[in-house]
């Protein structure tokens, strides 16, 4: 395995009830200290790819059936959730989901469970508070009385509680304003370059992820269609009508303006 690889899955396909396949032979190489975006429309096998990843297809009556998931060299398919947290594998579920009759310092210190050793949280809750200064104004607050976009904030911040290596993102702009979703890809970004934290990132807004990102894959049906350096991806003109709504005129699409949507070329 390339040392510059932090985790590659190898042909992977992922099954559910033992009769549902999802993934078909899907193919990522992610780099260390790198923002990887997988895009794709609903139904894609996006989240399900982070679900392999982080082990969460058990509880789903999902498996892993062919091909490998390698984390540093170590195979981790099928592993168990908890064994691949404490690897620094850490996931942001898409929805939020928190404790609300939790105060929003003690959901944070959740975040702490998925690590080994016992190092003070001091430091961990600064450096949260810092990304996040609304989460400061707000710790002691019951967490169901946030707003969406302090959950995102706290949904993120639990994760960095965790000291991950690697940090997969599922949706993080799902029903926020413009604004709000511009300031938390704002974070992100800062949180790869000032801790060096490798991120896969979900999500369906294809222009803000393809600005965040460095590289990117893009997913239709369970396969890989098209890969490449995020910049490329940009400019290409598939991406840009299918995914980000411009067709080569320069005019504004939607999706339904989408009839037949015909590849120009082959992309893998």
């Amino acid at each position: 395995m390339n040392n510059d690889i932090l985790l590659q899955l190898n042909n992977i396909s992922v099954v559910y009830s033992d009769v549902i396949q999802i993934l078909k032979g899907v193919s990522l190489a992610i780099r260390k200290k790198q923002i990887v975006s997988l895009l794709g429309s609903n139904g894609a096998g996006k989240t399900t790819t982070l679900r392999a990843i982080s082990g969460l297809l058990k509880p789903e009556n999902g498996a892993v059936t062919e091909g490998t998931i390698e984390y540093e060299g170590r195979s981790i398919q099928n592993a168990a959730p908890e064994t691949i947290t404490r690897l620094g594998i850490i996931q942001v579920l898409e929805g939020r989901p928190h404790f609300e009759h939790l105060t929003v310092e003690e959901n944070l210190r959740v975040g702490t469970a998925a690590r080994s050793g016992r190092a003070s949280t001091k430091e961990d809750l600064d450096l949260v508070y810092q990304y996040f200064p609304p989460l400061l104004a707000r710790r002691r607050s019951l967490s169901g009385y946030c707003s969406g976009g302090e959950l995102q904030m706290l949904a993120i911040g639990r994760a960095l509680m965790a000291r991950p290596r690697l940090l997969l993102l599922d949706e993080p702009s799902l029903g926020l304003g413009p604004l709000l979703v511009k300031e938390i890809f704002a974070i992100v970004g800062r949180i790869n370059k000032e801790q060096g934290t490798t991120i896969v990132l979900v999500e369906q807004n294809a222009g803000m992820a393809l600005q965040l990102a460095h590289y990117g894959y893009v997913m239709e049906n369970g396969k890989v269609v098209m890969e490449g350096n995020a910049s490329d991806l940009r400019e290409n003109p598939d991406v840009r009508e299918f995914y980000l709504g411009v067709a080569s005129s320069g005019v504004l699409k939607t999706y339904k303006d989408v009839k037949a949507y015909k590849r120009r070329k082959r992309w893998l």
